[in-house]
């Protein structure tokens, strides 16, 4: 594969050069990604939630779909990932994505510096399926709408995809940590909701 020793970085930055319309479609931008697997469009897929700037309602939601599928798919052992044509023909506007990948790529390039092949236990293919396990979990606190959830388990899930494209282990460690710190915000918001509403009831 032509790509194969391309940074997550530049085949990221790339997806968006490659297309000259306006709107780009999912199956486009899969296509682009050059069936690198789980990994990168693990990292695609999360890098909206990882932005902290005000989202609409529904927003997250809307973006953990994508992750819900292919965690899944992680969960159960599939060699390569697979997308539904109706997420394949949905489409995104380029200088949205382009807007978001200028925020991102240089942050993912300073991460890729640090990363290097470690703890290959982590990587391989039943740690592929604990990783899903993961960001399964993770996701489920990101489709939550509440403020806060979204932003440690996107990241943890980023991280963990970043490390499994460069068969780095710790750094699969680091994003399983930061999102399940991510989880905790979630339950802490869930406790302190119930106490508020249980408060205002009483």
């Amino acid at each position: 594969m032509e790509n194969k020793h391309h940074s997550t970085s530049d085949i990221l930055d790339n997806v968006v050069h490659r297309h000259t319309d306006d709107t780009i479609t999912v199956g486009q931008i899969k296509e682009s990604l050059h069936e690198r697997g789980f990994g990168l469009l693990l990292a695609l897929a999360s890098l909206p939630l990882c932005i902290p700037v005000p989202v609409p309602p529904g927003y997250t939601t809307l973006f953990s779909i994508p992750l819900f599928i292919l965690s899944t798919q992680m969960i159960f052992g599939m060699d390569s990932p697979w997308l539904p044509k109706w997420l394949t023909r949905r489409r995104i506007a380029r200088m949205k994505l382009a807007s978001m990948l200028e925020r991102a790529v240089p942050l993912l390039r300073k991460i890729e510096k640090l990363m290097r092949p470690r703890l290959s236990f982590a990587s391989s293919h039943t740690g592929e399926k604990v990783i899903g396990m993961f960001a399964f979990v993770f996701t489920i606190s990101i489709a939550l709408p509440f403020p806060l959830t979204n932003l440690p388990p996107g990241y943890g899930i980023l991280i963990m995809s970043l490390g499994l494209l460069s068969r780095d282990g710790l750094t699969i460690i680091i994003g399983m940590i930061v999102g399940t710190i991510g989880l905790g915000i979630t339950l802490l918001i869930l406790i302190l909701g119930q106490h508020a509403v249980m408060a205002l009831f009483s």
